[in-house]
């Protein structure tokens, strides 16, 4: 049986790991790749996003899960280390825009995430990504364009990946629950 300790330390990997992948990607694969700009893949139609929300939407959530497992330190830690992560391999020209949005937006997941974790885990990660998501979206695309013109798409692609996270949240929950966690 897997200690959960050992759980969120898996999961912070996962979450050290798309921090990485969401920087590669925005810069190299998209079915569109803008000059000077972002690489862009379809969310929904006729709406596009920059290739990176894939990574980020999940990174909202694997945070969420670093700090059930492993405390509100472990949690914030993570966010303090993603963000000089992602400042450091970000391409040069996303440097600020990744490690400004990568630390707020995982701020305010924590701030909503810690007292709401008391009163359901699904609930918690669904509005703590929603206000990570909403925030990674609005500084990362002001920063880095200059404009907010795949907002609606960021949003859309970033919720994406959150809700096809939520089966797994609630495997956790139901064992965290039948193990007394």
């Amino acid at each position: 049986m897997m200690t959960k300790r050992t759980e969120g330390l898996l999961f912070l990997a996962g979450f050290a790991l798309t921090i990485p992948a969401a920087n590669w990607l925005i810069g190299n694969a998209g079915t569109v790749c803008v000059p000077n700009g972002p690489c862009l893949i379809p969310v929904a139609p006729g709406l596009m996003a920059p290739s990176g929300v894939l990574m980020v939407g999940l990174a909202l959530v694997l945070r969420d899960m670093v700090q059930r497992r492993l405390g509100v330190w472990a949690g914030a830690g993570a966010v303090l280390v993603g963000a000089a992560l992602s400042a450091f391999l970000a391409p040069p020209a996303l440097v600020l825009a990744s490690a400004l949005a990568f630390l707020f937006s995982e701020a305010a997941d924590m701030a909503v995430f810690t007292p709401l974790q008391k009163r359901g885990l699904l609930l918690a990660v669904v509005a703590s990504s929603l206000v990570g998501l909403v925030v990674d979206s609005l500084i990362f695309l002001s920063v880095a364009f200059g404009s907010l013109d795949y907002l609606a798409g960021q949003i859309v692609g970033k919720a994406l990946m959150v809700a096809i996270a939520l089966p797994l949240i609630a495997l956790v929950r139901r064992r965290d629950i039948a193990r007394g966690w």
